[in-house]
């Protein structure tokens, strides 16, 4: 029997040291695993916005949808323009002489595609829709709206993915505690997004940290 207890007592303290040694190093993993995850649904939503951004300027409008923009950067091109300067002698009527007028002129000096300019011969954009890392399929969420500010009709659109999606496969406990995050060095919410339906901006809701690792990688 004292041998038996020995073992029971063992196998309790081996459970009870890894117990510890889990909830040491189980959010130092979850950190890691988080921020380097993060890091990629950031730069695909640069990429996203960097579209958006482009669509609407030649389209004065976002897309509503992952095809239309993708279709967009395949077949759009950019109008490159050139402002100068210039001026004219004009007759005036009121003050009967000729005067100097001042005018802006607008060249026209070609086209460049949105995809060479955006993306070079770099196709993730085919992808735009992906979210990285995340399991199977999982695609981003993305609407485009045209709302009244003050009397003026403005544009926007967002683009979002729930961070449950993206940390599939970490512990509910700290999935949780993650939701619940509110900090200027942390993505609050339950969600990574960029862009708003309810204000103009094209702002994500990510922390400079997350810049920061896209630039070093």
């Amino acid at each position: 029997m004292k041998t038996v207890i020995q073992i029971v007592l063992w196998i309790v303290c081996i459970g009870l040291g890894y117990l510890i040694y889990q909830s040491v190093t189980g959010p130092i993993r979850f950190n890691e695993v988080k921020k380097e995850r993060f890091a990629k649904v950031v730069s695909k939503l640069k990429d996203i916005r960097a579209a958006q951004e482009a669509y609407k300027t030649v389209n004065r409008r976002y897309a509503k949808d992952f095809n239309s923009l993708i279709q967009f950067i395949d077949t759009a091109n950019y109008t490159i323009t050139q402002q100068r300067d210039s001026s004219y002698m004009e007759y005036d009527q009121t003050y009967q002489i000729d005067m100097l007028k001042e005018v802006k002129i607008i060249d026209t000096l070609g086209t460049v595609s949105v995809k060479d300019s955006l993306f070079g011969e770099d196709g993730r954009y085919k992808n735009l829709a992906k979210v990285p890392t995340a399991q199977g399929d999982a695609e981003f969420q993305m609407e485009a709206n045209v709302i009244d500010k003050s009397g003026f009709k403005a544009p926007v659109f967002e683009a979002k993915v729930e961070k449950k999606v993206v940390l599939y496969d970490q512990p509910q406990t700290l999935l949780d505690k993650e939701n619940a995050e509110m900090g200027v060095d942390e993505v609050n919410g339950n969600w990574i997004k960029v862009g708003s339906l309810s204000e103009v901006s094209t702002s994500g809701n990510w922390p400079p940290i997350y810049d920061g690792i896209i630039q070093n990688n």
